[in-house]
């Protein structure tokens, strides 16, 4: 459940974030809350949140994080308190300096023939990778 994308140091900088923003978010749809949700479930451990962020390195530069995290979120996270569809309480879970990339992303559930998983719509991508599991800001 872990895709993992990367950065070179070149592109490490953080994007430029205005003053005037006061505050930096990540939409996430209900389809994805309803997945995050069975996902937990089956994990069947109290106090499980996803952990959604980004990491350095990949052949692109940076490189998206989805993974479980359990227990109380860390002091710096921005949490995200969602109910799926079922009632069941979701919690997802973002370090601040991940966020500054994801800004104005939405994470989405995709499920076509050929594929089925999460995916970041993040205009902050300049380019990514050809096998799609990498992004340069």
């Amino acid at each position: 459940m872990e895709s993992v994308m990367s950065t070179t140091p070149a592109q490490n900088a953080p994007p430029a974030v205005s003053e005037t923003t006061s505050k930096l978010n990540l939409e996430i749809t209900q389809a994805a809350v309803d997945a995050i949700g069975l996902q937990i479930a089956k994990r069947g451990r109290a106090e499980t949140a996803l952990r959604v962020g980004i990491r350095g390195g990949g052949c692109s530069g940076f490189s998206y994080v989805i993974e479980f995290h359990d227990g109380p979120p860390n002091a710096r996270d921005v949490v995200y308190d969602r109910t799926a569809t079922n009632g069941s309480a979701v919690r997802i879970v973002v370090d601040k300096k991940s966020l500054l990339y994801l800004n104005g992303s939405m994470l989405e559930w995709e499920k076509t023939l050929m594929r089925q998983g999460f995916k970041f719509v993040n205009p902050n991508e300049k380019s990514n990778c050809g096998c799609g599991t990498s992004f340069t800001v």
